[in-house]
């Protein structure tokens, strides 16, 4: 169950998909780790996101160097902090669409501006309220050797 601030979370997530991408630890590739529960964020910034986008941003950044990964951390209520996004998803593509845009991902994390971030790259998770709310979700892939995730884009519920 996740719990505590969302980059803590998405450190300990990147871990074990770095693991087994690395080592086939605890599970050999293609795997998917699902996790639940509901982060937080302190804001020290002034932009807009959601503890959903930030994890999601978290990955994204801690797992830049990793091939053949897709992330996706959303509400199962369809909201995400103060935004009409319920999360947003990375791959192992997203960094490299940032620095396309010469963007700087940690900046944005920095100003707890995940949204603002995924709605120039890519990656917004929308549903739309579902009228539920059984906490927050986080499916990490990591595929088999040579598969990609490609690119993450705007995802639609």
């Amino acid at each position: 169950m996740l719990s505590g601030e969302a980059r803590e979370a998405a450190l300990l997530l990147s871990a074990i998909a770095r693991d087994i991408r690395r080592a086939g630890i605890p599970l050999k590739p293609p795997a998917a780790v699902v996790a639940g529960g509901e982060t937080v964020v302190t804001v020290r910034g002034g932009g807009v996101g959601g503890r959903n986008q930030e994890l999601a941003l978290a990955l994204a950044t801690y797992l830049g160097d990793v091939k053949g990964f897709a992330a996706a951390s959303m509400g199962t209520d369809g909201v995400d902090g103060p935004t009409d996004a319920a999360g947003a998803i990375v791959t192992d593509r997203t960094l490299q669409n940032a620095a396309e845009k010469n963007l700087n991902p940690e900046e944005y994390l920095e100003n707890n501006d995940s949204h603002t971030f995924f709605k120039k790259v890519g990656g917004l998770i929308y549903t739309g309220p579902t009228g539920t709310n059984v906490g927050d979700i986080v499916i990490i892939l990591v595929l088999g050797s040579g598969m990609s995730a490609g690119p993450a884009t705007e995802a639609a519920g």
